[in-house]
């Protein structure tokens, strides 16, 4: 009799799971579950312990419902990826594997860890699958056959490929004949036991339930909501694609239900959160077709040229939301209590922190991964160099935000800053984004901080250290 063995990493799922629902095809093998925790690993690609104790969280109802259909899950704690691999092999020897199976990641470690496995002689057959995304990378290709450097044509294709190709969800495996009962595993690591807000519940029904409510109810308004921080005009889906709980098709089809037509009409709000999918997948297929961009490497090199502002006071207050500006504050704060950043305030805070504090990009895009419960490395990165202007069809880097104007734009009454900034409760509606200038006028002391940088020259600044950096790299060469 055939013995299967899947190995979980960023798929945390029944559902719709390739390498499970493969492993299972045959109806008389045994078939047990594996997932290794790496906490070295962890630490150094700076995954937040937030996130970490959401995938403690979802390993266990992934447990139970693994349980229930009869595969029991085992996990192992060592150090890195080097050490999985050895684990895994003894695992899968002493358990008289005939068969591996497992989903594809994409970054460079992932990706050396994987190679390392296949490389070396193994006494079992292995069986890999493209699952995290909708497209695998190296499939939507310019006429060149190279990967697309601006996003709109790569939607084009992308989309056309897609609505080509096969992406219909998986239903879960059924319940095994031969269940395989092992010795008591619990699914438990050492982790930091951080509370887990009560927008992000645990488990794939929770998170199909949350995705089937937005595409039934909120989607078809996302193009205003979502720039508006005071109301849920989000989806809130990203930390449980982060960790697979959800798969892209899943999300992709269960729009399609709620909005059949959403390809026909561009300018829908249910087209433009498929867009953010899109957005989604091609930054995973940048990564690649360009790996230095998972160490830590602008795309565009002569942005390494510039010279950036190493105070550390300032990049203090900048994380604690002690920049005097009310909205970069309140997201930051935010960011530090949930976990999770609503996706205009990523942007503003991040101009904020680049082209207004003229710091280093790569200081704001490790932040964010030690705090994030949905952060992953292609997102992060791709949306820190969209905001640095260092990037792949990045924002131009002569383009600047005013955090005071962006704070009128989408909060316009205050209702976002006084959530999190409790000490501006007292500032009008129309003073709350220059709570300064108010309380000096009304002889009011405010237990707030002055702004740390005058936007103005902030921003005559940047320009100046953009244009510089540029001209020393013409001249290095």
């Amino acid at each position: 009799m055939a013995k299967h063995l899947v190995w979980f990493r960023g798929d945390l799922r029944i559902t719709d799971n390739k390498a499970l629902f493969s492993a299972c095809t045959d109806p008389e093998a045994d078939v047990l579950a594996v997932f290794i925790a790496t906490p070295e690993q962890w630490q150094k690609h700076d995954t937040s312990p937030r996130q970490i104790a959401f995938i403690h969280k979802n390993l266990i109802a992934l447990r139970e419902s693994l349980a229930q259909l009869g595969i029991p899950l085992v996990c192992q704690t060592v150090p890195n990826f080097s050490a999985s691999i050895q684990w895994l092999s003894d695992f899968a020897q002493q358990q008289q594997i005939d068969a591996l199976f497992f989903n594809r990641q994409y970054e460079l470690n992932e990706y050396k860890r994987d190679r390392q496995l296949i490389s070396q002689e193994n006494s079992f057959q292995i069986h890999i699958f493209d699952d995290a995304l909708l497209l695998p990378p190296k499939s939507v290709l310019n006429q060149k056959g190279e990967m697309y450097q601006v996003y709109t044509p790569f939607r084009r294709a992308f989309l056309s490929q897609l609505t080509a190709s096969d992406f219909h969800s998986l239903q879960a495996p059924t319940k095994r004949a031969n269940a395989i009962i092992l010795e008591e595993n619990e699914p438990l690591f050492e982790h930091d036991d951080i509370e887990i807000a009560a927008c992000f519940p645990v488990g794939e029904s929770a998170a199909r339930q949350k995705l089937r409510q937005f595409c039934r109810e909120k989607a078809e308004n996302y193009q205003i909501d979502r720039d508006i921080p005071a109301i849920e005009g989000t989806s809130l889906l990203s930390p449980y694609l982060a960790i697979g709980v959800l798969s892209p098709r899943q999300c992709l089809n269960r729009l399609l239900v709620e909005n059949p037509n959403v390809l026909d009409f561009p300018d829908s709000g249910a087209f433009c959160w498929l867009n953010e999918l899109i957005w989604r997948e091609f930054y995973y297929h940048l990564l690649v077709a360009f790996p230095h961009l998972c160490r830590d490497k602008p795309f565009i090199a002569w942005t390494n040229y510039i010279h950036w502002n190493t105070s550390s006071a300032d990049l203090e207050a900048w994380k604690k939301g002690l920049t005097g500006y009310p909205i970069v504050d309140a997201a930051m704060r935010q960011l530090n209590t949930l976990g999770w950043m609503h996706n205009r305030l990523r942007m503003i805070t991040a101009s904020f922190l680049v082209k207004d504090l003229l710091i280093d990009w790569r200081q704001g895009e490790q932040y964010f991964m030690q705090q994030l419960i949905d952060g992953t490395l292609a997102a992060n990165n791709g949306g820190w160099q969209w905001s640095a202007s260092t990037g792949i069809d990045a924002s131009p880097w002569f383009r600047i935000f005013n955090p005071t104007t962006q704070g009128k734009k989408f909060d316009p009454q205050g209702e976002f800053i006084r959530h999190w900034l409790p000490e501006l409760q007292a500032v009008p509606n129309d003073c709350i984004h220059t709570p300064h200038e108010w309380a000096e006028k009304n002889q009011v002391v405010l237990a707030y901080p002055t702004p740390i940088v005058d936007h103005k020259l902030a921003r005559l600044r940047t320009l100046e250290a953009f244009e510089a950096g540029k001209k020393e790299s013409i001249a290095s060469k």
